[in-house]
Order: C-alpha cells, then sequence, then structure tokens
C-alpha cells in the first residue's frame, strides 16, 4: 500500500468520480484507476460497486478502507501543522462552515483581523446550511463549523458563542405587534416566509409540529433560506416570518420591522462552534477561536453540546 494509492482512494470518493479525482491529484485516470485495482488486489477485496457509469457505491471493505484513509490524512495534516508550531511558524489551512446569517452579521471584522494578523494561513469560509455544516464537521474536510447548539450532535465538542431567541419578524404596525403575547393560534391567521422544507431547519420543523399538534391551519406563502431575505419581503408585507435571531444586530434595526418573542413556545438556544473530538487544533486555529469566543474557548473545548 503506497501514500499516494490511499490520497487517491480518497479523493475518488469524495469526488464521485475517477476522472475529476485524477484531475484534483495531477495524474491520468488510467494510473488512478491502476491504483485502486493494486489496492483491491493486496487487500483481496472490492472497494468500489459500479453501478452504472456515474455511479459509485463503496462495499463494506471499501467504508473500512475510507474510515482509515480519513484517519491517517487527517494524521498527516495534524503532523504537518505541529512540525510547522515547533518552527515557530503560523502557516497552514483553516477551512470553516457558517450560516449565512453568522458569516454576514457576526464574522467579518474577526476575519479581517485574523487575516491581517496571520497572513500565511490559508482561510476558506463555506457558506452553508447548519446541517451541512455538521456534515461537514462530521466527515472532517472542515476544520469547525458553527451552527444552532440544539442540532449539534452529542458526539461533536461544542462551544457556547452567542444567545439566540426565537422570534416572529413583522412589519412594523402589523396586528400581532399589538399583542403582549403572540400565540400559535394568532401567527397561523398569517402568511409565513419559513427556511425551505429540504435544509431541514430545526425552527421550522418546531413551529409546524407544534401548528399540526394543535390542529391550526397555516400557510407558507414564501421559503426563504436566511433571514435577510425574509426580512424585505416581511417589510413589502408579504406575510411574517419566524427565526433565531440575536437581538440588536445593527443591519436589522435599520429595517422597518419588529421582532416579537416566541420564548413561551421556544426556549433559547446559543450559537455554537462545533469540532470532532479527535481534531487537532493549531495555535493558529486556537487564535481565531480566540478572535471570536474569548479566552474560555481553548479550555471549553471539551464541552459537550447539550
Amino acid at each position: 500500500m503506497e501514500w499516494q494509492q490511499i490520497i487517491g482512494f480518497y479523493h475518488v470518493v469524495k469526488l464521485q468520480s475517477f476522472t475529476k479525482a485524477a484531475e484534483a491529484t495531477f495524474r491520468t485516470q488510467s494510473a488512478l484507476s491502476q491504483q485502486i485495482k493494486a489496492l483491491e488486489k493486496e487487500f483481496d477485496c472490492q472497494l468500489f460497486e459500479r453501478a452504472g457509469k456515474r455511479n459509485l457505491r463503496l462495499t463494506a471493505e471499501g467504508e473500512r478502507f475510507l474510515s482509515f484513509a480519513e484517519l491517517v490524512l487527517r494524521g498527516s495534516e495534524d503532523l504537518k501543522e505541529n512540525l510547522e508550531a515547533m518552527k515557530g511558524n503560523n502557516r497552514g489551512r483553516l477551512k470553516i462552515a457558517a450560516p449565512f446569517t453568522t458569516l454576514y452579521h457576526l464574522f467579518p471584522e474577526a476575519v479581517r483581523q485574523y487575516a491581517s494578523q496571520f497572513p500565511e494561513v490559508e482561510l476558506t469560509l463555506l457558506d452553508r446550511p447548519q446541517q451541512m455544516v455538521i456534515e461537514l464537521v462530521l466527515s472532517g474536510d472542515i476544520d469547525f463549523g458553527f451552527a444552532l447548539e440544539k442540532v449539534i450532535p452529542k458526539s461533536l465538542s461544542a462551544i457556547r458563542w452567542k444567545q439566540v431567541e426565537t422570534v416572529v419578524i413583522a412589519p412594523t404596525g402589523h396586528p400581532l405587534c399589538a399583542l403582549r403575547r403572540v400565540s400559535l393560534k394568532q401567527l397561523a391567521k398569517y402568511p409565513l416566509i419559513l427556511p425551505p422544507k429540504h435544509l431541514q431547519h430545526t425552527g421550522r420543523i418546531l413551529l409546524e409540529k407544534e401548528f399540526q399538534k394543535n390542529g391550526l391551519d397555516y400557510r407558507i406563502i414564501m421559503e426563504s433560506s436566511n433571514i435577510e431575505l425574509s426580512s424585505v419581503y416581511v417589510e413589502l408585507g408579504l406575510g411574517v416570518s419566524c427565526g433565531s435571531i440575536i437581538r440588536n444586530l445593527p443591519h436589522l434595526k435599520k429595517r422597518k420591522l419588529e421582532f416579537l418573542s416566541l420564548s413561551h413556545l421556544f426556549g433559547p438556544d446559543h450559537i455554537a462552534l462545533v469540532m470532532r473530538r479527535d481534531k487537532a487544533t493549531a495555535p493558529y486555529k486556537q487564535a481565531f477561536i480566540r478572535s471570536l469566543l474569548g479566552e474560555r474557548s481553548v479550555e471549553s473545548k471539551d464541552q459537550t453540546a447539550t
């Protein structure tokens, strides 16, 4: 078994294509195919099931080998980072994923300062919905991500960052704004702007469950993947929206909107930093975490999401 065979196998799995994997690893498709065949011959098993020209599936043996490959490649990256740190170098890669709203409102200044302080770090930011953030963390494709604490599996390490509150977003002067407390029955009377169903957004799932449990009919007039877009159409009077927000964000305060608490129906939550427990954290990565979460962040790495 050779190093290049492991790298080639890993890229075939991730890219679901021998052609793309060959391009990504700077070798011919024929050479890559031969390396995979050599692995299968060495271990006397089939690693892939080829169901048609474009459908690659791992066999049970392939799944086991993928776990091994991920462990080896992750160990290699950790070793490189440790050796650079021993030399006093802050050089390496940092890959982070978070939903649009988090990146838009909470990251810009921290990213600007970090990029200035660590110019040799190859920083990559990904705009991804929460469920995809969790998947990327679990697969080891990113160093860490940001998501609501309630969606983070207990197998991952999570550090609380910002508290959020579930609210109704309504245009100023809307009838709901005159109520002391918004009930589900009152909310269901108005067209709703909610996250797309395929994103499996926890807020929408919980809200729809409550509607159904109480036998309430409701109408979704628009699906929107972020609060910023929803707010535009709420302000136009198309409907009302529900979402988890941090109070007093400047961008939202500029709009003619009211934020009506639903804390009596849905408890508070937190945006949390999430990472794998077996993921090494190089000094330059710790520096980014500290820039957002403060000194408590490193000591809190083993905190489990609840």
